[in-house]
Formats: C-alpha cells, sequence, structure tokens
C-alpha cells in the first residue's frame, strides 16, 4: 500500500493479519472527534482505498470514566454532531453510539469486526484510552492499527520523557523541521472514490442503536438515562469542529496580536480558549498552526538555525505569536511526551527527586488553614481572589490561565499534605475542567508540585524549595478587572 500517513505515526496494536474479504474497513474515532486533518482518518482512508471497501467510521462515547458528566457528554456529543453532518457530504457512512453500559462501546467494535478487513483507532497516550484499545486488541480478530495525530511531533520522535521545558523544546528545535513537512490532509473525506456502505444488519443497530438527533443535540432528557455525573451541568461553550474553528479564527483576528501582554491578565481574557477543542480532538494542532503561520505570513526558512532552548526567536515569528506556539508545542506536547513514555504521569512518585524530597521535609509544617475537598470545591476559602477562580471552574468549565497555577499552589499551602493537595487538584480538575484527564492538565497540576521546574530559594513552609505563590502578588500583578465580581462577587 502506498503510504502517506508517516510511519511513525502508525502503531500495531495487534499481530493478526487483515481480512480483505471482509466487508468494510473500520475507523474507531476516540480521540481524534474531527472529520479534518485526522491522520487516523487518513490512514482509514487509505486502507479502504487500497482494498476497494466502505469506509464506516465509527465515533464512540463512553460511560465508563470516573468523571464522565453532562458537561463532558454535552460537548462530545456537539462535536459529533458536526462530524455527522460533515460525513453526510461524503461518500461514507457515520456511525455515532453513546454507551448507556460500561463495556458497550467494546462488545459493539468487536461485532463490527467481524465484518472488517482493519481497525484503525487513535492512539492518545492517557491510560483510559491505552486500556481500551489494548482490550479490543485482544477481542478482535483482524489487525488493529492504533494512529498518532496528537501534536506536530509524533508521540514516538523521541524514547524518553524530557525533565524540563528547556530540555524538551531544545529537543524540538533540532528535530521538529523534520517532522513539519508530514501534514495529515485538510479533508481526507473530499473526492473519496469508495464503495458506499448501504447500512448495518439490524441485530447490530438494534443492540447498539446509532445516537438519534436528541442525542445529538445533547438535549437533557436524553443525558438523565445515562449514568453519569449529572450535578456537573453543560456550559455554554459549545463543543465540536465547527465551533473550534470559529473561536481560532477569532483568536488570530482579534487577540493574536496582543497574545503576549494579554494572555496573563483575567480581566482581559487574551487566551485562545482551545484547550478542550485540542482535548476532545474537534481541532488538529496541525490546523492551528497553519492557521498561526498563514496569519503571520510565515515560511519555513525563517526558522532559526541553532537550537537554543530558548522560549523566543527561534520561529522566526512575532512575539505574540512566538508565545503561543511555546504554549501550542512546548508545553502541549511535553505533556504528551509525559503520558506516552512514564506510565505514573498521574502519580506522586512522578514528581522529581528534589521536589518529593524538600516536600517531604515539610509535610508536617504548621498549615494556617486547612480546607477539605469539600471546602475546596464549593469554593469556601478565606481567599476572595482563589474562591473567583474555582467559582469560575465549576460555572465554566475553565480556569484563567494564569490563575490556574495560583489555585493549585494554595491546594498544596492549604491542605495536611502535598499528596492530599495533589488528589484535591486531580478531583476537582478532572471534574468540571473540559480539558480535564488531559496530558496538558496533568502538566500544569504536577507543574505546582515542581514537575519541569528547579528548585528555589529562600525555603518556605510547607513549599519548601518549590516555587511559591501569593494572591496578593498576583492581584498586584494582573488586571482582574471585573473578574472578581463576576465570579467572587
Amino acid at each position: 500500500m502506498e503510504k502517506q500517513v508517516p510511519d511513525l505515526r502508525i502503531t500495531g496494536a495487534n499481530d493478526k493479519p487483515v481480512n480483505s474479504h471482509a466487508d468494510l474497513v473500520l475507523y474507531w474515532s476516540t480521540a481524534y472527534r474531527r472529520t479534518t486533518w485526522n491522520f487516523s482518518l487518513e490512514r482509514a482512508v487509505e486502507w479502504a482505498s487500497q482494498l476497494r471497501k466502505p469506509l464506516l467510521i465509527a465515533e464512540t462515547l463512553s460511560c465508563g470514566c470516573r468523571w464522565a458528566s453532562d458537561r463532558h457528554h454535552a460537548f462530545v456529543l456537539q462535536g459529533m454532531a458536526d462530524n455527522a453532518a460533515a460525513c453526510a457530504r461524503s461518500n461514507t457512512r457515520y456511525y455515532p453510539y453513546v454507551e448507556s453500559t460500561r463495556g458497550d462501546a467494546i462488545d459493539l467494535l468487536a461485532t463490527l469486526a467481524a465484518r472488517s478487513c482493519v481497525i484503525v483507532a487513535d492512539d492518545f497516550p492517557i491510560r483510559d484510552a491505552t486500556a481500551e484499545i489494548e482490550e479490543a486488541a485482544r477481542r478482535v480478530n483482524v489487525r488493529l492499527e492504533k494512529v498518532d495525530s496528537a501534536g506536530l511531533l509524533p508521540l514516538r520522535g523521541t524514547d524518553r520523557a524530557f525533565p524540563t521545558a528547556y530540555a524538551f523544546r531544545r529537543f524540538l528545535q533540532r528535530t521538529l523541521p523534520d517532522h513539519l513537512p508530514d501534514v495529515p490532509r485538510a479533508n481526507p473525506l473530499a473526492g473519496l472514490d469508495l464503495p458506499l456502505l448501504r447500512g448495518l444488519p439490524r441485530e447490530i443497530t438494534r443492540r447498539w442503536p446509532p445516537a438519534s438527533a436528541c442525542w445529538l443535540r445533547a438535549d437533557p432528557a436524553a443525558l438523565a438515562d445515562l449514568s453519569i455525573d449529572h450535578g456537573v451541568r453543560p456550559v455554554a461553550m459549545p463543543g465540536g469542529p465547527s465551533a473550534a474553528r470559529k473561536r481560532l479564527g477569532k483568536f488570530l483576528r482579534e487577540k493574536l496580536a496582543h497574545y503576549a501582554t494579554d494572555r496573563n491578565h483575567p480581566g482581559i481574557d487574551g487566551t485562545s480558549g482551545l484547550s478542550p477543542y485540542l482535548h476532545f480532538g474537534h481541532i488538529s494542532p496541525h490546523e492551528i498552526f497553519r492557521q498561526l503561520a498563514k496569519a503571520e505570513d510565515w515560511a519555513p526558512t525563517q526558522l532559526a538555525e541553532t537550537a537554543t532552548g530558548k522560549r523566543e526567536g527561534w520561529w522566526g515569528m512575532g512575539p505574540s505569536a512566538e508565545g503561543f506556539l511555546d504554549e501550542l508545542v512546548t508545553w502541549r506536547e511535553i505533556g504528551l511526551n509525559m503520558c506516552a513514555h512514564a506510565e505514573d504521569y498521574d502519580r506522586y512518585d512522578s514528581l522529581p527527586d528534589w521536589a518529593k524530597k524538600t516536600l517531604a521535609e515539610h509535610a508536617t509544617d504548621r498549615r494556617e488553614y486547612v480546607y477539605t475537598q469539600k471546602e475546596f470545591e464549593e469554593a469556601r476559602t478565606h481567599d476572595r481572589l482563589w474562591n473567583a477562580a474555582q467559582t469560575q471552574l465549576v460555572h465554566q468549565g475553565r480556569i484563567h490561565n494564569y490563575l490556574r497555577m495560583l489555585w493549585g499552589k494554595k491546594i498544596i499551602e492549604w491542605s495536611p499534605g502535598p499528596r492530599e493537595a495533589l488528589d484535591v487538584m486531580i478531583e476537582l480538575n478532572n471534574k468540571y475542567a473540559l480539558d480535564g484527564r488531559d496530558p496538558n492538565s496533568y502538566s500544569g497540576i504536577f507543574w505546582v508540585l515542581g514537575r519541569y521546574d528547579r528548585p528555589w530559594g529562600p525555603q518556605r513552609p510547607v513549599f519548601g524549595k518549590v516555587r511559591y505563590m501569593s494572591s496578593e502578588n498576583t492581584a498586584r500583578k494582573l488586571k482582574l478587572g471585573s473578574y472578581l465580581e463576576d465570579y467572587a462577587p
């Protein structure tokens, strides 16, 4: 088969054969939930074209995740509606499935596998996603490939986890130019000349009914039937590739020029707001990068020749674009790197030795305030700025980027110990944040405890040599505008 998707992004999940006599090629979409700029979908199209078989896209939504809720389900379902519309305009059959009982989605996949020549799945380095792929690979009798469409750097572009952002950035600057030309097709479904799958047997559609129109509208009555957390309500931010693309366009038109100066100020809110869309795969980092490069009138010849590891100057773009790329590429992809190469990425013992040592030395220090998880969750602390950040998280599914750092630092300061603080941060972030359970989220949480950072002096109570932040200094540095009145009146 003539390959378009780079080999480095394709991994065989089992050693089963391709069954060229079966009915269809199956793309199982669970992480890169889009029909554009998607190496996984492109790989499935390659197989279907070579075998001259119909292509079936099965996008499944599991209810088995610990933090599954109305909020996260609604966001994904809105994206499913977009994908259904995109596939209706192509020569492709789309099958959206919402799991009502844990394990149903894998059962559906195993049944579809019996009709499939080959299965292509999404390679995303989060434990739940990896375990689901491994289970499916054991149960099916045909080749299952997992394909990486996570970042500009392939997940297997290196074989180790990097300890600091500087080291990772320097590695990126040396190696990324070789990968930048490898870009997924903007629309792999365009102009497809494939047989059309007319339908699936009734025994399949009856047992695993595809999501109806009310499901794709994220109708509250439909969500109410699921065994998920109904206390975490949907937010105003709409999900889906269409909403993601609109947000990207608005950011490039209205915010990019001032990103370097505005991004840290909650009262201005100069951030892109793309993190939830990246997390659920509604938009590709390749598309974001290409649109940014177009806005900057940039060409690869502008890259610096020397890999210095510095945050600015390597890309050859303006300060705001370079600052944004450091977030999109360096900080987002160092999280992907950690999750891909460290099985304990979300566990306390994965912290650097210096951080564990200094936190252990100060674990019994006196805390002026100690709050329970419930008090944190309900924003019942003595600190108005912290309460505002937590309230924003609960009601909007996000915390302003800069305040998220302060949010975590104060949880350390007001918890009985650092391990308890980590538990609280993971629970609240994954429960309420639209980008919870993301490699980038884990990077932010663990940075608070010392990952990717260095020892700071002088030593402080509770923190030891871990970087300290205060609400007073933060409030003095930031333009808060109406932020406190909006979230902590």
